[in-house]
């Protein structure tokens, strides 16, 4: 029945966004990992300026994020200037730019869940481990990584839906191109400007059912990672 009521466009909407959402939260996982373990470890009088900018997303417009992404993205900026020196294409209104957007707009929900799992670990798996004999990269592969597996779990889930979400990150920095820039979001937004409501409420519908997993899932979770 659904096939029915969603167009072309509307799954091709779907698709690239769990295309982005997979893309962004696999980078995330994997940059934010060793960051996660400084912000958790480190003394370092950075660590309050380094975790304040890893939360301004939680608080600033998303309109605001995409804007100065595009003035950097632009030909006038650094990562403009950058591409240039490559010989690349310039990042606005293409999918390559919308994964850098969604990996800033979504860094919070990923380093924030690792940072609390490799807190929560404490100081005594790793000391065992070091009495034992295993070297720092050992410990930290085959202990603290294992024990903070909830936290990935977590940050993995959270950052996938934040990215299915967006909006004004992508709208400011990809625009509205069909198949290569129009996400979900963006899709239910031209298709209440167009008064194509039954559509827009497949797809809103989905993206409420699609949250509402989400959040049970996590509270599923929540009382395995307190046992």
């Amino acid at each position: 029945m659904v096939a029915f009521t969603l167009g072309p466009e509307d799954w091709a909407a779907i698709r690239l966004t769990l295309r982005l959402a997979a893309i962004t939260t696999a980078l995330l996982l994997v940059l934010c990992t060793p960051l996660a373990w400084w912000l958790a470890h480190t003394r370092s009088r950075w660590r309050g300026p380094v975790g304040a900018v890893v939360a301004l997303p939680l608080v600033l417009p998303p309109t605001v994020i995409g804007f100065y992404l595009l003035v950097a993205m632009g030909p006038h900026g650094f990562l403009g200037h950058l591409t240039d020196a490559l010989g690349l294409h310039r990042l606005p209104f293409t999918f390559a730019g919308l994964v850098i957007g969604s990996l800033v707009y979504s860094l919070p929900f990923a380093v924030q869940p690792l940072q609390r799992a490799f807190e929560a670990l404490g100081p005594r798996p790793l000391e065992v481990a070091a009495t034992l004999g295993a070297a720092r990269l050992d410990r930290f592969f085959t202990v603290a990584l294992p024990l903070a597996r909830p936290g990935f779990i977590t940050a993995a889930i959270l950052t996938f839906a934040h990215t299915v979400g967006e909006f004004g990150v992508v709208l400011m920095l990809g625009g509205n191109i069909p198949g290569v820039t129009r996400v979900v979001s963006v899709q239910i937004y031209d298709h209440v400007e167009a008064m194509e409501y039954t559509h827009a409420h497949w797809l809103a519908g989905g993206m409420v059912a699609f949250s509402f997993v989400v959040l049970m899932l996590l509270q599923w979770l929540q009382p395995r990672k307190s046992r």
